[in-house]
């Protein structure tokens, strides 16, 4: 009887702690990847920033704009014109932003857990939830057609962004781990982090030593290994890419950085949808860029853009490095629309998505004199490299198959078709893939997202659009190659 009871016990013992070890695997899951190196070094990290970020807080009144520096358009042909100043009351926030921002980059040199990345690792950074995600997804599976095989790292803002089924289903196979910043953040007194925000921390907080930062629409044409392996990257540790229009800081905030205040044509906005930073030599910008964003709703977005187009967090990187001395390669050649409308006409014509270019082949121009954005006869110029596409963005569930998808008597069209220039520089047919990876997301069955719950229709539609428009043997085509 006695040995009876004690195998029982034993049997039950045994069960709950198979049920405990079951429960921890499963909890691991869904969290963080199981690293006792990045998950210290990134509690360290935070650790010690958070109270460097809380401590040097601006304390004064938020910048007051007194109207838009407005969309003015990058032209380098344009000399010396001045900068201009929205902000009222600069002598009211100069010296205490100075102040705070002395302290902060004087509190970065001793700042522990530094050096938060496991060394000789590269991969790619992105973040996504809600309607992105779906998109994001598109974007991967076109990621790997270039052959690339870099690990992707997805951050989410929280728990509330998580999607089990896309996390723990459907973006495994393709090499990207979902992440929690709110996890990783979670200190009592921590901000609220807004969707600007997220991009800073997630280059924080990633494992990689270098990487490429891609927005969840924006997509490579080509393996972006190379890019990260080769100049410019590797002699300067950050690359940028640029918007359409010119940068617009406010002269006050040079000089609550203490730096020279630049002639406004010598230095274009930022398009930050996608950017190569090393973490072993870049470290300083991305801390000082996460206390630009920090505090950037409220004090930096209104210093650095001054209510113009596509206000955030595009160009905290590049003025953080800027403020720290710290290298960088802004890529020459100008970004260029892309649309449907023909004849095209850049001023009038409604765009769709963004093309930039190849920074080795952009370096390869600038080493020799020959720079894109101040000479537009360049001869050939560099292929494309990646596609923003952010209007509309590649999810069916979030009004894909509009407007811009038709022509004005109602029949379906391509999306891309100009200019033509632009459309050569693709190389080859991007828009097919587009949709064929588009397709391909949209009939996963089960529904695979939380965004599609409850509606119904995406594989039938997509699929007649690309019947229409890509197998209509009718269907004029695009140029794709010079020559």
């Amino acid at each position: 009887m006695l040995a009876r009871r004690r195998s029982i016990f034993i049997f039950l013992s045994f069960l709950i702690v198979f049920s405990l070890i079951n429960a921890y695997y499963i909890w691991n899951k869904r969290s963080q990847p199981f690293d006792p190196r990045v998950l210290n070094w990134r509690s360290q990290l935070w650790q010690s920033l958070h109270p460097l970020l809380e401590q040097y807080a601006p304390d004064c009144p938020r910048p007051t704009l007194h109207g838009s520096a407005g969309p003015r358009r990058f032209d380098a042909a344009i000399k010396d014109f001045p900068r201009q100043n929205q902000v009222m009351n600069v002598d009211e926030i100069q010296a205490p932003m100075q102040h705070a921002h002395d302290g902060f980059v004087h509190g970065i040199c001793s700042l522990p857990g530094r050096r938060a990345y496991v060394p000789d690792t590269m991969g790619i950074v992105s973040s996504a939830g809600g309607t992105y995600l779906p998109t994001f997804v598109v974007s991967v599976l076109l990621l790997r057609r270039t052959g690339s095989t870099l690990p992707v790292e997805l951050f989410m803002r929280d728990w509330m962004e998580y999607e089990p089924y896309a996390c723990e289903v459907i973006l495994p196979p393709l090499g990207v781990k979902c992440l929690i910043l709110s996890e990783i953040m979670a200190r009592n007194g921590t901000k609220s982090i807004d969707v600007f925000q997220i991009k800073s921390y997630a280059m924080l907080f990633t494992s990689f030593e270098k990487f490429l930062w891609l927005d969840a629409d924006c997509v490579p044409l080509h393996d972006p290994a190379d890019i990260l392996n080769s100049e410019p990257f590797t002699s300067t540790g950050l690359v940028t890419w640029p918007d359409f229009w010119a940068n617009t800081a406010a002269p006050v905030y040079f000089k609550i950085s203490r730096q020279v205040e630049p002639l406004s044509p010598t230095r274009q906005a930022t398009e930050a949808g996608m950017l190569l930073v090393s973490k072993k030599t870049h470290i300083d910008t991305l801390i000082l860029a996460a206390y630009y964003n920090y505090y950037g709703p409220d004090y930096y977005y209104p210093l650095l853009d001054q209510g113009a187009p596509g206000a955030g967090d595009k160009d905290t990187f590049l003025h953080a490095a800027t403020a720290l001395n710290q290298s960088f390669y802004a890529v020459s050649e100008p970004v260029v629309d892309l649309g449907n409308s023909v004849p095209w006409n850049p001023e009038t014509a409604t765009n769709s998505g963004w093309v930039q270019a190849d920074p080795i082949q952009d370096f390869n121009l600038t080493s020799r004199g020959e720079w894109g954005f101040r000479d537009a006869t360049v001869s050939n110029p560099p292929r494309a490299f990646f596609i923003h596409a952010g209007d509309p963005e590649f999810n069916p569930g979030k009004n894909l198959l509009g407007g811009k998808l038709h022509r004005p008597d109602g029949s379906p069209t391509r999306l891309w078709t100009s200019p033509p220039e632009a459309m050569r520089r693709l190389g080859s047919d991007v828009e097919k893939a587009f949709w064929e990876e588009t397709m391909s997301v949209a009939c996963m069955v089960p529904v695979p997202f939380d965004t599609w719950k409850g509606i119904d229709g995406h594989c039938e539609d997509v699929k007649a659009h690309y019947r229409a428009v890509f197998e209509d043997p009718d269907a004029e085509v695009p140029e794709f190659i010079d020559g």
